[in-house]
């Protein structure tokens, strides 16, 4: 099945102080889980909101803001149609006229993973029509490709079940205060694809399998065994200290560009062993006042 590539996010939604947040996407893609997850942290969410109510609802926040009413909106907006850009763009531009700081969050993922969501609730696409699911799907697309281009961050949930999809999109929306940048730590496993939304990826398969071990086999990266085999390379501790070097130069660039959000994907065979074991010890060397650190393991458990 052919998929969109996804290009590079410019700028991370919560980087700028976002206040506003316009949340669309592929459907299918988790933007019910997005918008939950931003409900709980104080959001205030409107779902299913026509793209020419944005100006609308500007106003509401307008008014509870002369009240003395500090808010934040996230709108999820459904652009299921050409004719709708012209008025989303002239929406964006009222509301930076306005005084908010709004931000576009595309949420995206293969043609394969949308066709097995929607198979495993046995509902049509509402774009399908007469035609195959991948038909609707494809048509979406291709609908919203330029608005997915326009957008500060775009979010790939293809690998990601809804528990691992809140872990991502919640530290793009918590407070502006704490840490400069917000680091994920993303395990996978080649043979399952490579993250589309990774800044950075590193493939461990240069390091001896601890899958052929076989006291080893059924241990994953988390456990004290397999991370002392792992790290206990004669170039793994090397490479461990040449990615924090590395990350010293890059948090100082995305502080002074005004980025707080990177991916970096730390890859396996499986996304088992050498990834997990390698992402939880990135984990720890990198946290510290500056940069917030939290892993996704995406793979385990797909053995």
């Amino acid at each position: 099945m052919p998929d969109s590539p996804v290009p590079e996010s410019q700028e991370p939604a919560a980087a700028t102080g976002a206040d506003f947040v316009i949340v669309t996407g592929m459907s299918g893609a988790g933007r019910s889980t997005t918008a939950n997850v931003m409900e709980d942290q104080g959001w205030y969410v409107v779902d299913n909101l026509p793209p020419q109510l944005l100006v609308s609802m500007a106003k509401l926040g307008n008014q509870a803001r002369a009240e003395g009413r500090e808010i934040k909106i996230a709108a999820v907006v459904d652009v299921r149609s050409q004719h709708f850009f012209t008025e989303f763009e002239d929406a964006v531009q009222h509301l930076r006229s306005t005084g908010w700081t709004p931000q576009l969050l595309f949420l995206d993922a293969t043609d394969e993973a949308l066709v097995r969501r929607f198979e495993s609730v046995r509902r049509p696409h509402p774009l399908q029509g007469d035609g195959r699911l991948l038909d609707g799907i494809q048509h979406e697309r291709e609908i919203l490709r330029d608005l997915r281009s326009r957008a500060q961050i775009v979010v790939d949930t293809s690998g990601l079940n809804v528990h691992q999809l809140a872990r991502k999109i919640a530290p793009l929306f918590g407070s502006g205060d704490g840490p400069s940048l917000r680091l994920a730590l993303l395990s996978f496993g080649f043979k399952y694809g490579v993250p589309l939304d990774a800044d950075f990826v590193f493939d461990m398969r240069f390091l001896p399998n601890p899958f052929w071990v076989p006291e080893l086999r059924p241990l994953d990266g988390r456990d004290e065994q397999v991370s002392a085999h792992v790290l206990g390379q004669s170039d793994a501790g090397e490479f461990l200290d040449r990615v924090v070097g590395l990350m010293e130069p890059v948090t100082r660039g995305y502080h002074s560009e005004g980025r707080r959000y990177v991916t970096l994907a730390i890859g396996c065979t499986g996304g088992k062993h050498r990834s997990v074991a390698m992402a939880e010890a990135l984990a720890q060397r990198l946290r510290s006042d500056r940069i917030e650190t939290f892993l996704v393991h995406r793979d385990l458990g797909r053995e």
